[in-house]
């Protein structure tokens, strides 16, 4: 499902220079978009009518490449690598326009290694789930093109999603290094 990303240039290309696409992540169907362009980032929100308050997890090749700058994030990530796992910490440098009510990001390296070299070509990418909110998330790429149309500049087929596919757990970092269970 996965085997196409990391060699799609026109997909590369696109997330380089602000487009939004609709793929497969590790978990579910992500509206993806790069963190850092704030154009881009707009876009996904007007397409999902996301609570301008909520953050979006954001993916990532690598630990190193979050805006938390926090050695726990990559101590962590390779603890829970093999289940899908976001890791929400406080990023107080982060780019304004990706935090919201507070200073805390969420944070996710994918165990997939074609989407981690795409994310490696791209930078880090925000990835909330295919689906308007308030709507369930997508589990086909027909379902995704249902919700956004033309709102969205590409995508891209990675099979079904089965419905009892959950989204990736979520744990906040806390500064003493204490985790906290979330979902």
């Amino acid at each position: 499902m996965f085997e196409k990303l990391a060699s799609n240039q026109e997909l590369i290309s696109l997330l380089k220079n602000g487009g939004v696409a609709v793929l497969r992540t590790d978990t579910l169907y992500g509206i993806v978009a790069s963190a850092d362009d704030p154009d881009a980032v707009e876009r996904v929100y007007a397409a999902k009518h996301r609570d301008p308050q909520k953050s979006c997890i954001i993916l990532l090749a690598d630990p190193k490449a979050s805006y938390a700058h926090s050695d726990e994030l990559s101590h962590d990530i390779e603890l829970y690598h093999e289940t899908p796992t976001s890791f929400l910490i406080a990023s107080p440098d982060a780019p304004h326009w990706l935090l919201r009510q507070n200073d805390e990001l969420a944070y996710r390296v994918p165990a997939n290694q074609d989407l981690r070299e795409l994310l490696r070509q791209t930078g880090p990418l925000i990835a909330p789930s295919a689906n308007p909110e308030g709507e369930p998330p997508a589990q086909t790429i027909e379902q995704a093109k249902h919700y956004f149309g033309d709102m969205v500049d590409m995508y891209v087929d990675g099979g079904v999603v089965s419905a009892d596919t959950p989204p990736s757990q979520l744990l906040r970092i806390h500064p003493d290094g204490s985790q906290e269970r979330l979902r």
